[in-house]
């Protein structure tokens, strides 16, 4: 029997948690939770042809899983989900079986996003040229929906003992990272992701709104793939201010101060509209929103030149978009990683993926240190693995991880 934690319809639940879940997180973790322990059967995704069990070592909580709990989440995502389902799609696991090419005990990190290959069917035109996080079949095929592993009710996730993965899923872990380093591993990929999708050219200013996990992988993987004169990170705790400067920020600056450290950087006019949030004319060349509040979405729009470029890291709040349409700014999102990414290219001139770079970053100064600061739980101590998430950064952690081996 595997114990694993298991998220249900809770239409009740939900709507408290969408009600009080930001003004008091703690419901999160008590009566307002449509969150459980429970032992499911064995993944029954593990039956298909080139997928295998795995046993979890760490199952990372990220902050679309606390949107998750607290209803943030916009229900435009609840026609690719299948509950129940286990959460946690940043995982470190070992493998029970053989996968094909790989042997049982193998340690491997998950690439969750679940591809036409993972569900059995021909590969849609993203798939095919190597786009897997653009994957138009996330609902069909030998699967329930689920956009990725820990949203899916066939497949298990990180937040329970066992869970089956795809052999095109997985990515074996080396010998020298550590399994603090290797939960790590997924959200790098999307960082990854995230600097290449920003386009930033030689010589651009780019800023950074928030420097939780997101923001500080996104901060690294801009400083180290791309031509970014200038790093502005906003960050709020003092871990998050040591972990930016290590991570390549040019500077770092407490949210109060972005806009006067912006204008006096590129020579903005800073303006003040009644009852509404100041902004600039003129700004920072790239935004990149990694927190996915409407505070810093609408920092990130109002720090940015017109004809500039904002990226959307973290999953979007709704927000005042009234800047969008007055400066004529590019608003991208990112999402996940990809298998292959056109402006990656390896010695031999092939093509790399955001975890094959992924892997290579995880052994950088930056995560390493970030990694320092993961703190594990057991599962049956949910609620304060929980409650820590909601405040990791205030308590100078980066990562809440739960570990199911540990009692």
């Amino acid at each position: 029997m595997t114990v694993a934690l298991e998220m249900f319809r809770s239409v009740p639940r939900t709507l408290a948690g969408k009600a009080m879940g930001s003004r008091m997180p703690g419901l999160l973790s008590g009566f307002a939770a449509p969150l459980r322990v429970a032992s499911p059967e064995a993944p029954r995704a593990a039956d298909k042809p080139g997928w295998a069990r795995l046993r979890t070592r760490l199952g990372g909580i990220c902050g679309s899983d606390l949107g998750m709990l607290s209803g943030r989440t916009s229900l435009y995502f609840s026609a690719v989900v299948s509950l129940p389902f286990t959460p946690g799609h940043e995982v470190v696991a070992d493998l029970v079986e053989d996968c094909e090419d790989l042997l049982a005990g193998t340690r491997v990190v998950i690439d969750p996003v679940l591809t036409c290959a993972a569900r059995g069917v021909e590969a849609c035109d993203a798939c095919a040229v190597g786009a897997t996080n653009r994957c138009s079949r996330i609902t069909v095929g030998h699967l329930s929906p689920g956009l990725q592993t820990g949203f899916c009710g066939d497949t298990g996730g990180g937040w329970g003992q066992q869970l089956a993965a795809h052999r095109s899923q997985l990515h074996v872990v080396p010998d020298d990272l550590t399994d603090e380093q290797a939960v790590l591993v997924e959200p790098v990929a999307c960082a990854v992701h995230t600097a290449l999708r920003a386009g930033v050219r030689p010589g651009d200013r780019v800023l950074v709104s928030g420097a939780g996990a997101v923001g500080l992988l996104a901060t690294l993987a801009l400083r180290r793939l791309t031509p970014a004169a200038e790093i502005l990170v906003v960050a709020k705790h003092p871990l998050q201010k040591e972990l930016a400067r290590l991570a390549g920020a040019t500077d770092v600056v407490a949210p109060s101060e972005v806009l006067r450290r912006v204008r006096r950087s590129t020579g903005a006019f800073q303006l003040r509209p009644e009852m509404s949030r100041p902004y600039l004319l003129g700004g920072v060349d790239v935004a990149v929103d990694a927190v996915g509040s409407a505070a810093s979405l609408e920092t990130a729009l109002g720090a940015t030149r017109a004809g500039g470029r904002v990226v959307v890291s973290g999953m979007p709040a709704p927000a005042d978009l009234s800047a969008l349409w007055f400066r004529e700014l590019e608003l991208v999102g990112t999402y996940a990683s990809a298998r292959t990414e056109a402006s990656l290219t390896g010695e031999d001139g092939e093509e790399r993926g955001s975890f094959d770079v992924a892997l290579d970053l995880a052994r950088d100064e930056t995560v390493a240190a970030m990694a320092a600061a993961v703190a594990r739980y057991p599962l049956h101590r949910w609620r304060e693995a929980i409650d820590h998430a909601h405040s990791a950064g205030r308590l100078g952690t980066v990562k809440v991880a739960f570990d199911p081996r540990a009692r």
